[in-house]
Parts: C-alpha cells; structure tokens; sequence
C-alpha cells in the first residue's frame, strides 16, 4: 500500500497545501517546543532542544492564535517556576562547598543579598498597593463592625461589674444613684 504524502498549510497571502518538508512543524515538534519553553522560560533554549529554527518559531507564533495563547502561557508558567527557585534560593541560600589548603571541605550557606534586593524591588508596589489599597466601604464596614463589637464588650464589662458588685453585697439600690448624683439622700431627720 501506497503511503500517503503528508501536506502542510502554507500560510501566505494566499494559503496552500505544500508536500511536508523535516523542518516544518508538527504536533510533537509544537508539543516539544512548548514544554522546553515552559522548562526554560527561554526561547533559544526552547528552539535548541525541539530542533526549531527561531525564525520558524516566532513565525508560528505571529501567525497562529492558539500557539500564540501556548507561548504565552508557558513563558508564565517558565516565569512561576523561575520565581519559586529564585525565592527558594534567597530564603534558604545556597551550599558552597570550599576546600582548605589541607584538603578539608567547609560548607556554607550563601544567600544571594543582589537576588533578595532585586526581588524586593520587584514586588515592593504590590505590596504597598495591597497594604494602602483598601476601598472606603471595606473601611466603613470594618468601623462598623469595630463599634458594634466595642458596644459588645462594653455590656459584658457592664454585666460582669453588676454581678460581682451583687456578690460583694453592694449592688445598687434605690435610690443610690440619685444620692451618687447630687440627688435627694436619706436622713433620719
């Protein structure tokens, strides 16, 4: 049986079907392409491990919408894993192994200051955006739920001091709080 000749679209002014030619690219070409891309977050890299030409890669990309959405989507996962190894890195350090004149080895840990610096810088307007970027209601509502819980506490406070003023045996009676208040008092005149 015959094999079948594989045929590419030729996407020019006017598209086409050509015979496929080695360097063009297929599924798994694509599929290759991409995961070195998102291994990497390096587009020679990805180019030199999926056997792409460069040219032929950006073409792709300029031309086909669904590529365009991989690329971009395997830059920002290469981009995820990137930052976690860097943040890793500046947290943790790293172990440098240094060999003495007498042939022992000493480990340490370095972290990378230039790393952590850079690192702060990038994320500095995030976090001041987060930490000034509360809205007016979040605001009122978070003052609202302060008083109520203030008013809360105020008749707890309230209740506890009645109930241990009833135990010690001077609750108020009538009349106190006219003679506490300048009112009338009691005399046995």
């Amino acid at each position: 049986m015959p094999r079948k000749k594989q045929l590419t679209l030729v996407a020019a002014r006017k598209p086409h079907l050509r015979k496929r030619a080695k360097r063009d690219w297929s599924k798994a070409k694509a599929r290759a392409f991409l995961e070195a891309l998102a291994d990497t977050c390096n587009v020679s890299e990805a180019c030199r491990r999926s056997g792409v030409p460069m040219t032929v890669a950006y073409r792709r990309r300029k031309m086909d919408a669904a590529f365009r959405a991989e690329w971009a989507e395997m830059i920002a996962i290469g981009y995820h894993r990137l930052e976690a190894v860097l943040l890793r890195r500046a947290f943790e350090g790293t172990v440098r192994v240094i060999t003495k004149r007498d042939g022992r080895e000493e480990r340490m840990h370095e972290y990378p200051n230039q790393l952590g610096l850079q690192l702060l810088k990038m994320h500095r307007e995030t976090a001041l955006e987060i930490d000034d970027g509360m809205a007016a209601e979040d605001v009122d509502e978070i003052r609202e739920r302060l008083v109520r819980k203030l008013q809360r506490l105020k008749k707890r406070d309230e209740a506890q001091e009645a109930e241990r003023a009833q135990l010690r045996g001077d609750a108020p009676r009538d009349g106190d709080a006219e003679e506490c208040n300048g009112g009338p008092t009691k005399t046995g005149a």
